[in-house]
């Protein structure tokens, strides 16, 4: 057991670029992890990372994967030499088997940019084991703030649990407007972030998980859901109200907020 109990994080990783380009966004990733304690292990639920039932990686060395295309070489240069963590990975799917759902450890599945990106800013050393979860995008909110709490004993055991994947994502939207960096956030974008962490940080799972009924403009801000569905897991996983910890837009519809859960 750790002498301290770690805490549960949402983290929009954005655009590949992230990883490159500065931003409000990265220069949070980058300074973040100074504020936590070192974990022994990290658990990722990436938004890249998609399956019908749970899939732990558990892969002793993971490759890279450049789920990616018209980018600069330069990611496509990039490493991130993490070691995985086989027993996490058999662990956290026995404790997911134990509360019910089809879990099962994977390999020769390596970390996508939903993984590194972050990782990379935050933990640049690539020293902490780091093991992924899948997401499964037809099961919605619901069915994945119960696979955060499923593995929320974890937290006592060193393990920092992280949902990564982007407040609002509506590529569409990004590719027919083709915004600066910088633009002017949209109204219907930002109504929706405010909504969000109106709820999160009242604790409010409920509105969570039935967000695509109540929460403004939630299809125009995720017309699918597998980068929505990290936060209800990381909300899941620590248990009660969260704090915004960081507030940012790319482009005019990417909010990159993230959370932190205690």
């Amino acid at each position: 057991m750790s002498d301290q109990q770690m805490p549960t994080l949402f983290l929009s990783h954005g655009s590949p670029m992230t990883a490159l380009h500065h931003s409000a966004a990265r220069d949070f990733l980058e300074s973040y992890a100074a504020e936590l304690p070192r974990p022994k292990a990290i658990l990722i639920a990436s938004a890249h990372f998609e399956s019908r039932q749970p899939f732990v990686t558990a892969d002793e060395k993971p490759e890279m994967i450049y789920d990616f295309g018209g980018f600069p070489q330069a990611l496509f240069d990039m490493k991130y030499p993490a070691p995985g963590s086989p027993e996490l990975a058999v662990r956290a799917a026995t404790m997911l088997q134990g509360a019910g759902f089809e879990a099962h450890p994977v390999t020769g599945r390596g970390f996508d940019h939903g993984t590194w990106v972050p990782l990379k800013l935050m933990y640049p050393g690539a020293d902490i084991p780091v093991v992924q979860l899948s997401v499964q995008t037809q099961k919605g909110a619901a069915h994945h703030l119960s696979l955060g709490e499923a593995l929320r004993p974890l937290r006592d055991e060193g393990v920092l649990i992280v949902g990564s994947g982007s407040l609002t994502h509506n590529l569409y939207e990004l590719s027919r407007r083709r915004s600066d960096l910088d633009a002017p956030v949209l109204d219907w974008v930002k109504d929706f972030a405010e909504w969000i962490a109106e709820k999160i940080e009242a604790g409010d799972a409920d509105a969570i998980a039935d967000y695509k009924a109540k929460a403004p403009f939630a299809k125009e801000n995720h017309p699918s859901e597998e980068h929505f569905l990290p936060l209800p897991f990381a909300m899941g996983a620590g248990g009660g109200k969260g704090k915004r910890v960081h507030s940012s837009y790319d482009y005019g519809l990417l909010s990159m907020d993230a959370y932190r859960f205690d």
